[in-house]
């Protein structure tokens, strides 16, 4: 009896034991998912309040009054909050948390490391070229913000007031980028005093003066309408003046004559962080993607070539030049480019519940470029989730006469939607998503996404002149164009001539795009990897998915996935897609309705 009463008594106490470690272990849990939710609220606050302007670009309007730090020393602060975010984040375990928890978790660890290594190789002391600095999106600030009380107006004008110290910072960046051997090339540098003097020429800060909402009182407007004319006048337009002549005497001189990045301290690394930075695809090797483009350039002539031959050509060279010397395809003003995009985003609207069973519904407008970023090419301004500020299509309208309407459409659906502005729209409304996930982004995903997004309008029945099929081809083979000659840049030692008659030989895009488009590449490295690489992800996940499920397939519900959990590395998104196909499965078949 007492060794029976002993064994009870032992088996309670083991039982005692195991429920501790349960509860233990359950608490734990709790703890840790707590610490981390903490983190990533920590952190999303913290990136906000030291980046004003990103801010303002979220919808949150608590720092309007402010532009960024852009001084060296705010760099380095910003490197080591980075580094504490991390090692904190690392001291998380993610054991018993569940999947999109330990999602969040390798997303911002992901984030962080990247943020890292660009740091180690001095990514920031390049902040300027044709396409990008602070020349160009301060130019911006008059449509990045509501201007609907005085206080709006008055945050308008302390940001007018900083500007000057703005440039003044990243002058002191970019000495130290001529000090660590850190130079841009210099015939792209060259290009941006004129940005400048077209800037001043513009003058668009002056914008919100021209009309003011009735709610403001007349003494008011007038009193606003002098301190942004005077701080326009005596601030913004010297400060872009003196960084025109800074960066014409001080730094485009000393700027580099070798194109490819790997003649910059780093050499080859650094040409593969970039890639890794640009993709989220660390496994491709330089010489991978180019053999990747060169079968896909194959691919995509051989259906050119069989629309062509619908088309009753004998060839592809027959039918493209018919294509180029029509004048149904040449655009005889900006306006009609503009309003090409108007006309093909509108169509699209009515046909989303074909492809999406969530549309958020949020407004998007068109616009012409700007002359003085006439360097750069047709792109998408994120809104806000309120929708008081729509998302913005930005169209390449210069050199107007030489441009090419053939590929209006698929470049319409492409940043438009369900493009760019459909999976930004979306991911700033997932509410179940930690604020960081919901802004955040990586090119592969976000251009991959939107080119894969190009031949969705085939899927309900746009495209049907041939010849504008043909146009999205040829939007497709232009980005297949760019792996090879990305690739051949900055890993094969290619010159400036050697892309543009590679880009000619293939007639994916017209003179004055392919013209801006090898600059870019040289002055972006790696970041038009992104778009065809992504698609092919995208393509991927389709495909297996359409395999495995048969006929539980529904399209609406794929892209759904593909679009609700925010902006994710392309190997993340694959792992999750795996997951999804499983939990699609296993779903019980609805009956048919007699």
């Amino acid at each position: 009896m007492r060794t029976q009463n002993f064994c009870l008594g032992l088996l309670a106490c083991f039982s005692l034991v195991a429920a501790t470690s349960l509860s233990a272990k359950a608490a734990s849990v709790e703890a840790r998912l707590a610490e981390q939710n903490a983190l990533f609220d920590e952190y999303y606050e913290t990136d906000l309040k030291a980046h004003p302007e990103l801010a303002t670009a979220y919808g949150d309007y608590r720092y309007n009054d402010q532009l960024n730090d852009y001084s060296l020393a705010a760099i380095t602060s910003d490197h080591g909050r980075d580094q504490e975010f991390l090692a904190r984040l690392k001291g998380i375990a993610t054991t018993g948390f569940t999947e999109q928890e330990a999602l969040s978790h390798e997303v911002l660890l992901r984030v962080l490391e990247q943020r890292s290594a660009n740091y180690d190789f001095k990514e920031y002391e390049m902040p300027v070229n044709q396409m990008d600095g602070p020349q160009v999106h301060l130019a911006d600030l008059p449509l990045a913000v509501p201007f609907d009380s005085v206080k709006q107006y008055e945050d308008y004008i302390a940001r007018l007031h900083q500007i000057p110290r703005v440039f003044t910072q990243t002058e002191e960046v970019l000495r130290a980028g001529k000090s660590d051997r850190l130079m841009p090339v210099r015939f792209l540098l060259e290009k941006v005093p004129a940005q400048c003097l077209g800037v001043i020429a513009a003058d668009p800060f002056l914008l919100p003066t021209k009309k003011f909402p009735s709610s403001i009182s007349p003494e008011d407007q007038r009193r606003l309408g002098k301190e942004i004319t005077e701080a326009v006048v005596n601030e913004v337009l010297p400060a872009y003046l003196a960084f025109a002549n800074f960066v014409a005497e001080e730094y485009a001189p000393y700027g580099r004559a070798t194109l490819a990045v790997t003649s910059l301290p780093g050499g080859e690394k650094r040409y593969l962080n970039d890639i890794r930075s640009r993709t989220t695809l660390s496994k491709l090797t330089p010489d991978q993607i180019h053999q990747i483009g060169l079968h896909e350039i194959e691919r995509i002539q051989a259906e050119m070539l069989a629309i062509a031959h619908r088309a009753g050509f004998a060839d592809l060279a027959a039918f493209r030049e018919s294509v180029r010397t029509n004048p149904k395809y040449r655009a005889t003003s900006a306006e009609q480019i503009v309003d090409d995009f108007r006309k093909y985003i509108a169509q699209m609207q009515p046909k989303l519940p074909e492809l999406f069973g969530f549309i958020p519904g949020s407004p998007v407008t068109v616009e012409p470029m700007p002359d003085f970023q006439s360097g750069n090419a047709t792109h998408y301004q994120t809104g806000t989730p309120d929708g008081k500020r729509p998302g913005r299509v930005v169209v390449a309208v210069a050199n107007a006469a030489q441009r090419s309407l053939i590929n209006d459409e698929a470049t319409a659906y492409h940043e438009g939607i369900p493009g760019h502005h459909m999976q930004l729209s979306v991911a700033q409304k997932l509410p179940d998503l930690p604020k960081f996930r919901r802004h955040g982004g990586n090119s592969g995903y976000v251009e991959g996404w939107a080119l894969y997004s190009e031949q969705l309008g085939k899927e309900v029945d746009f495209y049907q002149d041939p010849s504008s099929d043909y146009g999205r081809l040829s939007s497709e083979l232009f980005r297949a164009v760019r792996l090879v000659v990305d690739t051949g840049i900055h890993s094969k030692g290619w010159t400036r001539d050697q892309v543009v008659e590679f880009f000619r030989k293939s007639g994916a895009v017209d003179e004055p795009t392919l013209q801006a488009e090898t600059d870019r590449y040289i002055a972006w490295p790696a970041q038009a990897l992104a778009y065809k690489l992504g698609q092919l992800k995208f393509r991927e996940l389709r495909d297996r998915a359409q395999k495995d499920l048969g006929t539980q397939f529904d399209i609406r519900s794929f892209h759904d996935e593909m679009l609700n959990g925010g902006v994710l590395p392309l190997d993340l998104l694959d792992s999750r897609t795996d997951s999804w196909i499983k939990e699609q499965k296993h779903r019980p078949k609805v009956a048919a309705a007699n």
